[in-house]
Formats: C-alpha cells, sequence, structure tokens
C-alpha cells in the first residue's frame, strides 16, 4: 500500500518535531539522604545518581537511557558538579560533550536556567524535556508513553510547561502535590494547574487526595520560550548571571565567579510554585514512581518488586544507625 499524502505529511512533522526535541537530565545533587544507604552499596560517599541500587547501571544511566528513547543523544545535557567528576567521569554513556560541570550547587533553577539558555543559544525552537536523575520508575515502556504524551501536549501549548503528575499512593507528605484546574481536553488527561503544596500536613495531604491532586515527579516539559518566560517572570537576575558562560557543544566547567553571585534557588519552589497560570499537567500511569527521598522508599520498591541484594540483610542490622550517622553528618556546617 503506497502512503497517503496525509501519512507523508504526519511522517515529516513527527520527524521535524523531534528533530528539535533536547533533552537536560538534572544529576548534580549532593543525594546526602541516602548517604549511609550509598556507603553500604558503593563503599565510599557518592551520590545515589551515581550509585547502583538496583544492582546493574546506576540510576543516572538508567535516566539517560530512558531519556534516548525520545530524545537524541547528542541533544541531550547533564549538569554537574565539579566536586562529583570521580563519579561522573565513570558513566559510560556520558559524552564529555555532554557535561555541563558546575562549579558549586545552587539548588535546581540555576542548573536548569543555564541549561534552558544554552539551548535557546543554540536552538531556538527547541522543545525540552527537564528530567531528574535519581527517582524509580515501575516500567519503562510506562515512562516513555508518559514522556512522549508530554512532549505532545507541549506541542499543542507552546506557551506552558507540562508536568507530569502520577496519583498518589497515599497521604505522604515528603512530596510536592499538584491541584489540578479544569481540563485542557475533556477527554484527555491534561489539566489547567490550580495550585502547588509542598509537604502539606497530614490532614492537609488527605484533602488533596480527596480533590484529586497528584504527586509532582518534576518531570517537565515545554518549548524553551516557556521556559525562558518561567524564569524570567520568576528570577530574572538568573538569566543574566550566566551571560558569556553558555554551552556550545563542548565540556563546559563552569568558573567559580558565576556562582559566587547567585543565591540557592529551588526550581520548583522559587519559580513554578509562582507560575502556576503557565503550567499544565499530565496526569501519567506510572503507580510506582517514587524519588527514592529516603532509604526506607528505596527498600520498600525493592520488596515491592521482589528484589533481593546482597547489602539488603546488612541494611536491614544497621541501616538505621547508618541513616542517623549521614543525616548528622549532612547537618553539620560546611566550612
Amino acid at each position: 500500500m503506497q502512503p497517503t499524502a496525509d501519512t507523508v505529511t504526519a511522517e515529516h512533522q513527527n520527524f521535524a518535531r523531534a528533530a528539535t526535541r533536547w533533552g537536560v537530565i538534572l544529576s548534580g545533587g549532593y543525594g546526602t539522604h541516602l548517604l549511609g544507604l550509598t556507603r553500604l552499596v558503593a563503599g565510599d560517599d557518592r551520590p545515589k545518581q551515581f550509585c547502583p541500587l538496583f544492582g546493574g547501571n546506576t540510576l543516572l544511566e538508567k535516566m539517560r537511557q530512558r531519556a534516548e528513547r525520545s530524545i537524541s543523544a547528542e541533544r541531550i545535557l547533564f549538569p554537574l558538579l565539579r566536586a562529583h567528576r570521580p563519579f561522573f567521569v565513570q558513566e559510560p554513556g556520558i559524552r564529555p560533550s555532554q557535561r555541563i560541570v558546575q562549579p558549586l550547587d545552587r539548588g535546581t533553577a540555576p542548573a536548569i536556567a543555564h541549561s534552558i539558555l544554552s539551548i535557546h543559544h543554540c536552538d531556538k525552537n527547541a522543545t525540552v524535556a527537564i528530567l531528574p536523575c535519581d527517582h524509580y520508575y515501575p516500567g519503562e515502556p510506562a515512562f516513555t508513553a508518559a514522556l512522549e504524551a508530554a512532549f505532545e501536549v507541549a506541542a499543542h501549548h507552546p506557551a506552558s510547561v507540562v508536568l507530569v503528575g502520577v496519583m498518589p499512593r497515599n497521604t505522604q507528605t515528603v512530596h510536592g502535590w499538584i491541584e489540578l484546574g479544569p481540563p485542557v481536553d475533556p477527554s484527555g488527561d491534561a489539566f489547567h494547574v490550580r495550585s502547588f503544596c509542598d509537604r502539606p500536613s497530614p490532614r492537609f495531604a488527605k484533602q488533596l487526595v480527596d480533590r484529586g491532586a497528584l504527586w509532582n515527579t518534576l518531570v517537565m516539559v515545554g518549548h524553551i520560550d516557556a521556559f525562558l518566560n518561567m524564569i524570567n517572570a520568576a528570577r530574572a537576575g538568573l538569566a543574566n548571571a550566566f551571560h558569556g558562560c553558555l554551552w556550545d557543544g563542548e565540556e563546559l566547567n563552569i568558573a567559580e565567579p558565576f556562582y559566587q553571585r547567585i543565591y540557592t534557588v529551588d526550581f520548583s519552589r522559587d519559580v513554578l510554585s509562582i507560575q502556576a497560570p503557565n503550567l499544565l499537567t499530565l496526569r501519567a500511569g506510572l503507580p510506582g514512581w517514587n524519588d527514592l527521598r529516603e532509604p526506607q522508599s528505596l527498600i520498600d520498591v525493592l520488596e515491592a518488586a521482589n528484589i533481593s541484594l546482597p547489602w539488603m540483610r546488612e541494611w536491614r542490622a544497621t541501616g538505621q544507625l547508618l541513616a542517623r550517622a549521614a543525616e548528622a553528618e549532612s547537618a553539620e556546617p560546611q566550612g
């Protein structure tokens, strides 16, 4: 059967959209909440994203593989921390040309803003996916379907950033919550965002569940201009801070003076939460998503998946002591 004109046109449109897709895999967190556990698994103080917590590949490598099912490898960037070089140079799937090395950790907003500005410099028609690297997703096809759906919603609504949300399993208060506004399309799973709530009380979390609110996975997709508009509206100084220091296709090591004049800024709290009218959310089918914020979160995920690893028995015996020691160490003032 010969392809019809409509089929050829649709294929051309899909190819054109894929050619403008970019990804940013956030890889620079310190990961101190799991420090006691990662010491047990890896034998050193590596952050969780560089640790093979499920056996085999690291969390970062797993996210790289997920991203490359939807985005070309040469258009995926990795904001990293200079202090983590001994770990990220061991990641076999990351090319040096994909690395943006930050001298200091100033929260998620500077890393995202710098990446967005760099991509805009290269491709002013880009659609960008922001992907945390250290979360758990229960099924690879389900994640790919959710990311593809988010790209599709963003293509039809280029003025908005699309957040991927999941139905809550309980009234857990450590996650960020998205309160839904009216649906974008009555027959779909995309909604306007009414508001955000970070770490609600248990009582309010129960109310959020009753209202149909979603957990925020922090997976975001949007046209480059939608991200830039949000960043400039919420924290205009971030864009100015990186003038003359953008990624241009080679490994970039950002000089420390650029970061010394930046305050710590959290993208979810300090940008998204005050830009709700410019956001949409997609209710995705990822029922087992977990941000692995605490050691027990990882243990729960492994046990639910019937995964038994050699270090788990030792963790059950000593884990609480190790976790408390690591928590106390991460809370100590840094010189």
